[in-house]
């Protein structure tokens, strides 16, 4: 079973996505937005990470600090963002690789799709 770390600053929405996720065959630690984001990604053996923050700045910054760690650099990542287009020219300015990204509003299934592609 694929272990997924989910980092979300509304709790409503993060145990939300976590019951579609584990519906989905995955397991599911779901915290709020932290910095501790790698140690977490190592404490939870986290096979993949999905960021939702309030903007795309907070993911940005998570998904920063993780490709930042030397054993992090190809984790795949999932960010859930409300500006899309944002993202999407952030990302790619960084060439980034092994994330997609899902844009607002989204649904659990969209989200579990975009892990099986990254997982694959």
């Amino acid at each position: 079973m694929r272990r997924i770390l989910l980092i979300d600053d509304t709790p409503e929405i993060a145990e939300l996505l976590a019951f579609a996720l584990r519906d989905h065959g995955y397991k599911v630690c779901a915290t709020g937005y932290t910095a501790a984001v790698n140690e977490l990604v190592l404490e939870q053996r986290a096979d993949a990470l999905v960021l939702d923050g309030s903007s795309f700045d907070m993911s940005e910054a998570l998904f920063d600090a993780v490709r930042h760690h030397p054993n992090h650099a190809e984790l795949p990542v999932v960010i859930i963002s409300d500006t899309p287009e944002i993202a999407d020219a952030s990302l790619r300015s960084r060439n980034a690789r092994r994330v997609l990204l899902v844009p607002k509003p989204f649904t659990g299934a969209q989200v579990a799709k975009a892990l099986d592609q990254l997982l694959e």
